[in-house]
């Protein structure tokens, strides 16, 4: 198995691999130069909080992407760009003839697994702790799995949730709903949050598979979900400590 970390300015990747994965590095800054080039030329990409049209012309993959992403789950572009970048270097190393890949982009992952694996669920709650754990089952297709928090990492979030975990079949696009629902972790007891986020969820559930919301001593879970169980082994975290 291929081991690495990949720390490129703002990205930070854990790889597990099958396959080696030494020039996964240029491809990810290839991905990197063709966004900064378009934020240079278009100023509100990056600071956008909600879904802009997409210029015409030819726009590099990972740009219309993001585009795409954000504009299904009304949010701005940026919201999406870890979970994309994920997504678009686990389908280099499928290409590649990868079968078993784990890319963790600061706790957003895309993955496909020829075998089990556990994604471990680090929400630092005073409750559930932090030794639980997706169990996902083998599976020839990718799969995002990637968290929102209030209290945990640098992205910016509206809501008060310990975290929002949305799976599906778009690590880019489930970046992106994950900030938005997590948006909705709001009210005046951690019940309304997390009620209020299911609210939110009704909204996207067409885009997703599942989702938890883990808010003080209240959770909430919509759609079909992995089986959760307890055990401090993980062969990745949703978030990254």
């Amino acid at each position: 198995m291929y081991f690495e970390e990949i720390v490129l300015e703002e990205t930070h990747i854990r790889l597990t691999s099958d396959i080696d994965g030494d020039d996964l590095k240029r491809y990810i800054h290839s991905l990197r130069r063709d966004l900064k080039n378009h934020i240079f030329t278009h100023n509100d990409f990056s600071n956008a909080l909600s879904p802009l049209e997409a210029p015409e012309g030819d726009l590099p993959d990972i740009v219309l992407r993001m585009y795409e992403s954000s504009a299904f789950a009304d949010v701005g572009p940026m919201a999406c760009v870890a979970g994309t970048i994920s997504e678009m270097s686990l389908e280099y190393l499928i290409a590649k003839g990868s079968s078993y890949s784990i890319v963790e982009n600061g706790g957003d992952i895309a993955l496909v697994n020829d075998r089990k694996l556990l994604c471990g669920i680090y929400s630092n709650n005073e409750i559930l702790g932090n030794d639980i754990a997706f169990e996902i089952r083998k599976r020839s297709k990718p799969l995002g799995i990637c968290t929102s928090s209030a209290k945990i990492g640098h992205s910016i979030s509206f809501g008060d949730a310990d975290s929002v975990t949305v799976i599906g079949r778009s690590a880019s696009l489930c970046d992106g709903l994950a900030t938005r629902i997590a948006n909705d972790v709001i009210g005046d007891t951690s019940e309304d949050k997390v009620s209020n986020a299911l609210e939110c969820c009704d909204n996207f559930r067409e885009f997703f598979d599942g989702a938890l919301i883990i808010c003080g001593d209240n959770v909430g879970t919509v759609g079909r979900l992995p089986r959760i169980v307890e055990t401090n082994e993980f062969d990745v975290n949703v978030l990254g400590k």
